[in-house]
């Protein structure tokens, strides 16, 4: 994201990649495809990080696998608009391959919850 170090709370780390999403869509021209599809992107890494914030306040097991599988469609979501938008404006790739990178890790991450929680009596 902004810099290298990685961040390991994963309720900040969610927040940022909803915050960086925010600043690269801001930082684009107001194409119908863009501003549709950075509302979309808006829509989605913002509900990774308050879907995550909601699974960690779970009242019950079921509650945080349902709140989990969110974050992980939506992770997936926010690689689609990501990619579309990357396609659309080829001038500005380096500034997408960090979050493109980033929705990808939170995906797995949250894939890896899901498996992890399936052993949690």
């Amino acid at each position: 994201m902004a810099n290298d170090k990685k961040e390991y709370d994963l309720e900040e780390r969610t927040y940022l990649f909803a915050r960086e999403c925010r600043f690269l869509v801001s930082r684009l021209p107001k194409t119908i495809e863009n501003v549709e599809d950075s509302r979309q992107l808006v829509k989605a890494s913002g509900s990774v990080s308050a879907n995550y914030i909601e699974a960690n306040e779970a009242l019950s097991k079921k509650d945080f696998v349902y709140r989990i599988k969110i974050c992980r469609k939506e992770s997936k979501e926010s690689k689609l608009w990501l990619r579309l938008l990357k396609d659309m404006n080829k001038n500005e790739m380096q500034r997408f391959k960090p979050l493109l990178q980033e929705a990808d890790e939170l995906r797995k991450i949250f894939s890896t919850i899901l498996k992890n929680s399936n052993h949690i009596g």
